[in-house]
């Protein structure tokens, strides 16, 4: 498409009628449809619920409000609509609210096109910037989303303050013939969610209560969170009714689409020989899953997305340390790597009475062992490890710090009978680099203990089942001790 550089040149080269945004955007979708492109590309495990409901919400040109818990990819979506819009548009160079050249709304633009006829210069804009996004806060006012008079301007340029020339244009006025997003709704004060009335019915605004009326061309979304509704604030009833579609988020609804998720978010290609075995993937993911699901944990908060990826990232760097301090080429991240990944874990949850009483880092300690639990049963669960199991049942013991070099691992590891020969369902077969191996053998000695078919304690020494116990009460006696000695200190 040739870009025209002045009014005349535009009426040449595009004269058909202008369109509205929203059937800009309905086009752009039934041509990625009738093509078989992907709709929201980097959008995972919202193939079959989210995705067609916001197709259905463009193609019926809805102004639509995405509901869902916090970590549920909606700013992402609200900034994915930019792909639906035309790679170019025009508008008249140098105004604030990108008006159409064949249709100016500013007083400016009219007065310039009166002047100027014909060779009135034309811009074009892309996509990007036809997106306004706010995060709605108690403090935003009428004047920030509409606009305000400009008294300074107005005494500049010797204007009456009725004047439209005078106006300050708000970030809806500016986002015309565009998409104006507006995050977390409830939290904008009732009287300020009656200022969008307008333009969500009759399409138009009025600024500071002077006869100008702006009929601008947007297309509005909206996010919330539902438990917002009556914890911060609240959306009003009319400003509901008005919102064409209302669209549920939610989280990954398997591990698959979790996994996806966070190897697409995660910093990860950091370390040149970086590995990351599948199965610990799986856990860090399986962590999410079983903290949405823990009666300790504020479900009504939510448990975002950003926990794998922060925990992965994490872990990562943990192993990343490891290497080098031990003189390693390779890079594997280990279940202990996610247990030193704690930090990332405990600020992203909010805790209910009785996990309060237990505390975060407990709470996300016994997560991590759920967690592995669940993977170890996936990839060994019908693995033969009896001979494992009774090594330490006949009084062995093995302590695996979470420091250890890979070979210093692999070497304790060669103690316990057929512990290494199950490594191949790992996938780290003999022969494979040691730090592989060294993270799969540790992965099924802690798979075996989040089963409770082995002991581990604090400082993961591995021992028989029955000793558990002891160790615990040891533990527990040695804290006391400490206690006791920082008080006479």
């Amino acid at each position: 498409m040739s870009q025209s550089r002045t009014l005349g040149e535009l009426r040449v080269s595009h004269p058909a009628r202008r369109v509205s945004v929203r059937e800009e955007m309905r086009r752009n979708l039934l041509r990625k449809l009738h093509a078989r492109e992907p709709v929201f590309p980097g959008i995972v495990g919202y193939d079959d619920s989210v995705i067609p409901q916001i197709t259905n919400a463009v193609l019926s040109k809805h102004n639509m409000i995405l509901l869902g818990l916090r970590g549920q990819a909606k700013s992402r979506i609200l900034r994915s609509l930019t792909s639906l819009l035309d790679p170019a548009v025009p508008v008249v160079e140098g105004c604030e609210i990108n008006d159409h050249p064949f249709q100016p709304l500013c007083r400016r633009c009219r007065d310039l096109i009166a002047a100027k006829g014909d060779a009135t210069p034309v811009g074009w804009i892309a996509p990007e910037a036809r997106y306004v996004e706010k995060l709605a806060t108690p403090d935003v006012t009428i004047a920030d989303i509409i606009g305000d008079v400009d008294p300074i301007r107005a005494a500049r340029g010797g204007l009456d303050l009725a004047s439209e020339l005078t106006m300050h244009y708000g970030l809806l006025p500016r986002a015309h013939r565009g998409i104006f997003a507006l995050n977390e709704l409830p939290d904008l004060a009732g009287r300020i969610q009656v200022g969008l009335f307008n333009i969500l019915q009759e399409g138009d605004v009025q600024i500071k209560g002077y006869p100008v009326r702006l009929p601008i061309d947007v297309a509005m979304v909206f996010t919330a969170n539902p438990e917002d509704y009556t914890a911060r604030g609240k959306i009003i009833t009319p400003l509901k009714d008005r919102i064409g579609s209302e669209v549920r988020t939610h989280y990954p609804a398997t591990i698959e689409h979790g996994v996806a998720i966070t190897t697409q978010e995660a910093w990860t290609e950091r370390a040149p020989g970086l590995l990351i075995p599948r199965w610990v993937r799986e856990v860090v993911e399986a962590v999410a899953f079983a903290a949405r699901r823990d009666k300790k944990i504020d479900r009504r908060s939510g448990v975002s997305q950003r926990l794998p990826i922060s925990a992965l990232e994490n872990a990562v760097s943990n192993a990343e340390r490891r290497a080098l301090v031990s003189g390693e080429a390779a890079v594997v991240p280990r279940v202990s790597d996610i247990y030193a990944s704690l930090p990332s874990l405990t600020g992203k949850f909010e805790l209910e009475y009785e996990g309060e009483l237990v505390g975060a880092e407990n709470v996300a300690r016994e997560l991590i062992r759920e967690a592995v639990g669940e993977v170890f049963s996936t990839y060994l669960g019908s693995a033969d490890l009896k001979q494992v199991v009774r090594f330490f049942e006949e009084g062995g013991t093995l302590r695996i710090r979470e420091g250890s070099a890979s070979a210093e691992v692999l070497a304790q590891l060669r103690r316990v009978p057929e512990v290494l020969d199950s490594l191949s369902l790992l996938g780290a077969p003999p022969g494979s680099p040691e730090p592989l191996q060294a993270a799969a053998g540790e992965f099924v000695l802690e798979g075996l203990w989040a089963q409770k078919k082995i002991g581990r304690s604090d400082d993961r020494g591995f021992v028989a089942p029955e000793r558990r116990a002891e160790l615990e009460v040891d533990m527990e006696r040695l804290e006391r001790l400490r206690r006791l000695k920082k008080q006479v200190n």
